[in-house]
C-alpha cells in the first residue's frame, strides 16, 4: 500500500505498552506489546507523519506468578494495571495527544477506556466506543463462565453492579452502554446477551456485518458520533479477525472479519476524523505464524491512522 496521507492528519501519537495476560486464561498475550513494536508499528505510523512518542511498558511491582496464576493474585495485577494506565490515558490527553494502547489481554481496557472516559466527562464531550471482538466482553463475575477478566471490562465500565469493591477507585470512569458498539462478535454467551440487549448495547455482529455490509454499519456509526461531536474510543482486539488470516491469538473465533473489511472499515473511521484514542490488544506471539498476525494489526493500523491506497477525492 501507499504511505499517502489523507487531509485529515492525526494529532500527536503516545504508545504505551501494558505486557500483561493476567486476564486470560491462556499465556502469551503479555509478548504482545513487543511484537507489535518488531513488527514496525512506530516506523510505520512515523512514515505517515505522525509525532510518535514510545513512552514504553507500564510495569507493575508485583506481576502473577507464572506457576501458581492464582485467580486473587490475577485479578490483582489486572486492577494495578487499570489505575495506571488510566491515568496515562488522562494525562496523554490532557496534553491534547492521542493515547494507542497496545496490549495485552483485553482486560487492559479497564484502565484505558476509564481514564478516557474521565477525560471527557472533564471536558463536557461525549464519548463513544467501537469494540472491535469476537466477544461480547460483557461478562460480570457472576456470569462469567470462565472467570477470567479479559470477558468483564465492557460490563465494569458500563456500570454493571456485580463488581466488589476492589474494582473502586479514583481510575474509574464511566461509559454509557447505548454509546457502545460492538464490531464483529460470533461467541456470546447466553447471560451476557441478556446484558447487552438489556442495556442496549448496539451489538454489529457478524450476520448483520453479512447482510448489510461493512460500509453501511460503518456509516451508521460516523453519523451518530458525528452527530454530537463525539469522542470515539476504538478497542481493537486481533481476535475479531478470521483466524485464517491472525491465528495469533488466544481465544480464536472461526468466520470472523475478512482482511478487506478490517481495512475499510479502520480507512472509514480515518476519514471520519473522530478518532481519539486506541487499543490493540489480544496479539499473542507464541500462538502465531512467522508474526504475520502482528504485522496485520501493524497494517490495519496504518489504514487508521491514513494510509491510502490512493488519495481519496471529495466525494469519493
Amino acid at each position: 500500500m501507499s504511505t499517502e496521507l489523507s487531509p485529515n492528519p492525526i494529532r500527536g501519537l503516545d504508545l504505551i505498552g501494558i505486557p500483561t495476560d493476567a486476564g486470560a486464561s491462556r499465556r502469551g498475550a503479555g509478548m504482545g506489546p513487543e511484537a507489535l513494536r518488531v513488527a514496525g508499528l512506530i516506523e510505520t505510523l512515523t512514515e505517515l507523519g505522525h509525532d510518535v512518542r514510545d513512552l514504553g511498558d507500564i510495569r507493575i511491582a508485583q506481576r502473577v506468578d507464572a506457576h501458581l496464576r492464582l485467580p486473587a493474585a490475577r485479578q490483582t495485577e489486572v486492577l494495578a494495571l487499570a489505575a495506571r494506565s488510566s491515568d496515562m490515558a488522562l494525562a496523554s490527553l490532557q496534553a491534547g495527544r492521542l493515547p494507542v494502547f497496545l496490549g495485552g489481554d483485553h482486560s487492559i481496557s479497564m484502565g484505558t477506556i476509564a481514564g478516557v472516559a474521565r477525560h471527557c466527562a472533564a471536558i463536557g464531550k461525549p464519548l463513544f466506543v467501537l469494540w472491535v471482538d469476537a466477544h461480547g466482553d460483557f461478562n460480570t463475575p457472576l456470569t462469567s463462565p470462565t472467570g477470567n477478566l479479559h470477558g468483564m471490562p465492557l460490563a465494569l465500565l458500563c456500570g454493571e453492579p456485580d463488581f466488589g469493591p476492589a474494582y473502586q477507585g479514583d481510575w474509574r470512569g464511566n461509559v454509557d452502554p447505548r454509546n457502545v458498539t460492538i464490531f464483529g462478535a460470533r461467541s456470546i454467551d447466553r447471560f451476557e446477551r441478556q446484558l447487552l440487549e438489556t442495556r442496549g448495547v448496539d451489538v454489529m455482529d457478524m450476520r448483520r456485518i453479512d447482510e448489510m455490509g461493512a460500509v453501511a454499519l460503518m456509516r451508521e456509526l460516523i453519523e451518530k458520533v458525528q452527530a454530537i461531536d463525539g469522542h470515539l474510543h476504538v478497542s481493537f482486539d486481533a481476535d475479531s479477525l478470521d483466524p485464517s488470516i491472525a491465528p495469533g491469538t488466544g481465544t480464536p473465533v472461526a468466520g470472523g472479519l475478512t482482511y478487506r473489511e478490517a481495512h475499510l472499515a479502520l480507512e472509514m473511521l480515518h476519514d471520519a476524523g473522530c478518532i481519539g484514542s486506541l487499543d490493540l490488544v489480544e496479539v499473542n506471539p507464541y500462538l502465531d505464524q512467522n508474526g504475520c498476525t502482528a504485522r496485520l494489526i501493524v497494517d490495519l493500523a496504518a489504514s487508521l491512522f491514513g494510509r491510502q491506497i490512493m488519495p481519496r477525492r471529495t466525494g469519493a
